[in-house]
């Protein structure tokens, strides 16, 4: 054990002290080697890839829908929100790295080292349930692209989606590098599929750039705020601030302050970047939106189903719907993998139990699967329309309880030692923290009370 960990109060934090023996995801704990010598290139390459499993999160199925609607209604003034929606993101995913750098604990194991086992438990349940509604909508998004795309009925397409454990448990016994080459992979798919798309669109470029400033009419106008609310409740999602906290400790980082320091600074240029690849995409769907749909007077679409079906004849080409089908398909996939491996990572991290890997992940994979097979099977198309905004609802209800833990374990100097955050720090991320956290009240006061 090092000696940033003998230094760490035991009578304090005596959970934090275990962590080699307690690590989540402990079939792919450190084993991906940092070269010890080398050029930054060749060490920052060794580090990239965890941020694009986190980014995932950001461009998933849950929100196609707000930007989707942010952009039929209002062109591109909603831009803006997006770009202040990824900064924030930017920041709360720099501090869940680093926390997991630092202590080697996961923010699960983090909240139930710190918290009574009561408040741990109540945690934790909040945790599952935000998984499962985010898994929900990534289910939900891509049983709706199979349906779209080869005509499977959703009920189908939501038991096809199930199988994506037998993916993740085949790639990760081949390496977690294998994984994250997969989720790079779709990144670029969908990247590639909306690049085309704003080539077919020919978006106004000046209102682009205007609409990436932000505007007081967002506030004062309350549909546009209500949207706006809903677009940064489906960026900034809880559960990626878990996952991320866990997979930086695939890398074999030197255990020491300058190991940690530099572990900390690849694994943030990481997440930084790859978190601009999820901008790039969200606002790339509300600029598709916008340059169609509102351009041709269609201000009230927000369904992913109708979007599919408009875009053929205003864009006048088949290959607009297909290539948005085909977008939809591997956000779909790529978040349900990263989904799973979350969901994993919180029950292992807050209940400190082993099960399996093919265990943990057939329950969290059931927790979604289930309710999204009985509400497709009863309501059909109708019904998962609802499911996907009350997904929304309860991610938005549950950031707030991922959020505050987050910046009040970073800043604790008995857990981080000389990497706790620094005051400018600490007050940014606490102004991050009370937006959101009013934002969300006000999105779900909106929300059950009209």
């Amino acid at each position: 054990m090092s000696e940033d960990v003998k230094e760490l109060p035991i009578s304090v934090e005596e959970g934090w002290k275990n962590k080699r023996t307690q690590s989540t995801l402990p079939e792919v704990y450190r084993s991906v080697r940092i070269p010890k010598t080398g050029s930054w290139i060749k060490k920052f390459l060794a580090f990239a890839g965890p941020g694009y499993l986190v980014a995932v999160g950001y461009m998933d199925p849950g929100n196609w829908a707000t930007d989707i609607a942010g952009g039929s209604l209002f062109g591109y003034t909603l831009l803006s929100v997006i770009l202040l929606s990824n900064l924030m993101a930017i920041l709360l995913q720099a501090l869940a790295g680093k926390l997991g750098i630092v202590t080697g604990r996961d923010l699960a194991q983090a909240c139930r080292d710190h918290y009574s086992k009561p408040v741990a438990m109540g945690l934790w349940i909040l945790c599952e349930l935000a998984i499962a509604a985010c898994d929900l909508a990534e289910v939900i998004g891509s049983a709706i692209a199979l349906n779209l795309l080869f005509g499977i009925p959703l009920k189908y397409g939501v038991i096809i989606t199930a199988l994506d454990v037998l993916v993740v448990l085949l790639l990760q016994n081949k390496g977690f590098r294998f994984i994250e080459t997969l989720v790079i992979v779709l990144i670029v798919t969908i990247g590639g599929c909306f690049a085309t798309e704003m080539f077919l669109s020919k978006p106004d470029v000046g209102g682009i750039l205007k609409g990436f400033v932000p505007s007081t009419e967002i506030i004062s106008n309350p549909t546009k705020l209500y949207i706006a609310i809903g677009i940064l409740g489906a960026t900034v999602m809880p559960h990626n601030l878990y996952l991320h906290s866990s997979i930086v400790q695939t890398r074999k980082y030197q255990q020491t302050s300058l190991g940690k320091r530099q572990a900390i600074k690849y694994a943030t240029w990481d997440s930084t970047i790859a978190l601009f690849f999820a901008l790039f995409i969200n606002a790339a769907i509300l600029i598709l939106s916008s340059a169609t749909f509102h351009k041709a007077g269609l201000t009230e679409v927000a369904d992913i189903n109708d979007a599919y079906h408009l875009l053929t004849p205003i864009l006048g080409t088949t290959i607009g719907s297909i290539l948005f089908g085909v977008a939809l398909l591997a956000s779909g996939q790529n978040s349900t993998l990263t989904g799973t491996l979350a969901g994993q990572i919180v029950m292992e991290g807050f209940l400190n139990i082993r099960l399996p890997a093919w265990l943990r992940r057939l329950i969290t994979r059931l927790i979604a699967i289930v309710p999204a097979v009985i509400v497709t099977g009863l309501y059909g198309e109708s019904g998962t329309a609802q499911l996907l905004i009350l997904s929304q609802v309860i991610l938005s209800l549950q950031l707030s309880f991922a959020v505050v833990p987050l910046i009040k374990f970073t800043s604790d100097k008995k857990k981080m030692g000389e990497f706790a955050n620094p005051l400018w720090l600490k007050i940014l991320a606490w102004i991050v923290a009370i937006v959101i956290i009013c934002l969300n009240v006000y999105l779900l006061i909106r929300t059950f009370f009209g």
